[in-house]
């Protein structure tokens, strides 16, 4: 697989979120950014299981993304965040990047990987990014395609 590739096939997928009137639209990037626009999504550091099959023929990668928002509200920040991290809905990051799935028996993320899940989110709490702080969580992504690519 191809990582920069597939981090950004990623952040494309998370863009068809839809929030609530009156939300600025998610901004997304496959990188971790030095400023954000909020809401913001990311796709920050990963890990690779090497030759889970012979010869190069799949490899296991686990994807650390970040979702941040304004802080300035306490309670309509996290009404968004939570929205997004919802397992269903219109705002669900889950349900926008596994559609990227694909179709049944087609490759994931436009051709760039076998398939993909949305495992887990986890540490809901306050991110810094250059200076401000902000409400976020991360969002874990398993992606498994073939090694030799």
């Amino acid at each position: 697989m191809q990582m920069t590739a597939v981090r950004e096939a990623i952040a494309t997928a998370a863009r068809a979120v839809v929030l609530p009137a009156g939300i600025q639209k998610l901004t997304c990037t496959g990188y971790a950014p030095d400023s954000v626009t909020v809401p913001h999504f990311y796709v920050g550091d990963y890990s690779v299981d090497f030759d889970k099959a012979m010869r190069r023929a799949l490899d296991e990668v686990e994807f650390t993304c970040a979702v941040v928002v304004s802080r300035s509200d306490d309670l309509s920040g996290q009404k968004v965040l939570d929205a997004l991290l919802s397992g269903a809905g219109v705002a669900s990051l889950k349900v926008a990047i596994e559609a990227a799935r694909g179709a049944p028996g087609a490759f994931a993320l436009g051709g760039l990987a076998h398939d993909l899940h949305v495992k887990r989110v986890q540490s809901y709490r306050y991110y810094e990014i250059a200076g401000t702080q902000y409400l976020g969580a991360e969002i874990v992504i398993k992606v498994i395609g073939e090694g030799s690519a």
